[in-house]
């Protein structure tokens, strides 16, 4: 059995089934999207009828943050796998026109989508890069606070994304993240899957690992909390079933220099 992940064929599908999201919300998916989806979670409904709709119904998030991550006014947040937006958009009504949002996500069709909705919506705060969250084209020390949405369970590389989060953050800034993690270590057949891993299965970390990957790249985390968060397809209910595969919000504030 080959127990090895194809990091290449894992970055191809997760493309192409975020691709689908942002092309065509509606279809079949293993989770769920949009609206409903937000407000169980946590969004208020009235920030949320603020936020372009395309983007709240290509919404593909798994939990809440904004409460933790406390966005204030004229800040700067950073949006990890931004995906078309709505988080993105969200945390603009937090920051204000003087403030600053900026989303990457490495999904052309993504990264298009958000870019056009926040043209149409005059939101000159917000702005969209396409790039790798393992690898940030941001100067040191730039940002108040980092978010993300269900999207570093898919990196197989979190140390780095962790790493990059703390580098591009003031000191005392904050890492808020809603995630997919395990209460047990999964198996290699799984951990090895690309089709698993595209679904949110395969890269769930052991909840203790994630955490102390958070902590080594120089934060202090803070809370934690678990989301009312439910898989759709048979497959990945069973995963959460035998290895506890659920979804947790983590705050974390990167250490003042000494």
């Amino acid at each position: 059995m080959d127990t090895t992940l194809d990091t290449q064929a894992l970055t191809e599908k997760v493309q192409r089934m975020y691709r689908q999201v942002a092309e065509n919300p509606r279809g079949d998916f293993h989770f769920e999207l949009g609206e409903q989806l937000a407000l169980r979670v946590g969004y208020d409904e009235a920030r949320l009828a603020a936020v372009p709709t395309p983007a709240v119904d290509s919404f593909a998030g798994v939990g809440f943050f904004f409460d933790l991550a406390a966005p204030k006014l004229g800040e700067t947040v950073l949006d990890l796998g931004s995906g078309s937006g709505m988080d993105a958009f969200y945390a603009a009504d937090l920051v204000g026109p003087t403030g600053r949002v900026i989303g990457v996500d490495f999904t052309r069709e993504q990264i298009d989508k958000a870019r056009r909705l926040a043209g149409e919506s005059g939101l000159d705060q917000v702005e969209f890069h396409t790039a790798g969250i393992e690898r940030l084209p941001f100067a040191d020390q730039t940002v108040d606070c980092v978010i993300s949405n269900g999207v570093i369970n898919l990196s197989a590389d979190k140390a780095a994304v962790f790493g990059e989060a703390a580098r591009v953050l003031r000191p005392g800034g904050r890492l808020a993240i809603a995630d997919i993690v395990s209460e047990t270590q999964l198996k290699d057949s799984i951990v090895c899957n690309t089709d698993l891993w595209a679904s949110c299965i395969g890269g769930a970390a052991q909840e203790d690992a994630y955490l102390a990957t958070i902590e080594a790249a120089g934060f202090t985390i803070r809370e934690i909390r678990s989301n009312p968060y439910e898989f759709l397809s048979e497959q990945a209910r069973n995963a959460g079933k035998v290895y506890g595969v659920k979804s947790i919000s983590v705050l974390a504030v990167k250490e003042e220099a000494r």
